[in-house]
């Protein structure tokens, strides 16, 4: 039989360093490469202007202007209001959001999301009982939408404008 206490004991130092606090004998010293961090603006934060980072983010309140966060991800929360044009490597749609998204890897509005504005990234999902309204472009992996006209041996494909407002 398992016993939980048994399976979760660190094991226990032979000695113990004097530069060491007490309080850390036994903890594990090893720290992941990299740790992912996620920064939180709170419902009743009002931002105007142009927010940047290199950490994952959450926002619950409201942002006017331009988020840019290339290598991270992006979640707006229920509460979050967003007016803005937006830049990331991944965003999760839970709020509202006017202005244009771009993502270098998916956009996902969730089911109680709400987006006015044009989508550009490779993966784009919309769940039942979301508002979408605006265009959708998903460029192959390795390409951008702006070197869509360069090749010569394709015509260039606008955009698709959509509107839709999915039911449950």
């Amino acid at each position: 039989m398992w016993k939980r206490d048994e399976a979760v004991k660190p094991p226990q130092p032979a000695t113990s360093s004097p530069s060491r606090p007490a309080s850390s004998v036994g903890r594990t010293e090893s720290v992941p490469r990299k740790e992912r961090r996620t920064v939180n603006i709170g419902k009743s934060v009002v931002i105007k202007g142009e927010l940047s980072g290199s950490e994952d983010l959450t926002i619950e309140g409201r942002v006017e202007g331009k988020i840019e966060l290339r290598q991270n991800v992006l979640t707006i929360g229920p509460n979050g209001r967003i007016k803005a044009q937006v830049v990331a490597k991944a965003i999760v749609i839970e709020g509202q959001v006017t202005g244009d998204i771009t993502a270098s890897e998916r956009i996902e509005i969730r089911d109680h999301g709400s987006v006015d504005g044009d989508l550009v990234g490779p993966r784009v999902a919309i769940a039942d009982g979301a508002h979408f309204r605006g265009s959708v472009d998903m460029p192959r992996p390795g390409t951008t939408s702006e070197s869509k006209g360069g090749d010569s041996r394709q015509p260039a494909a606008a955009p698709v404008p959509v509107a839709a407002t999915l039911a449950r």
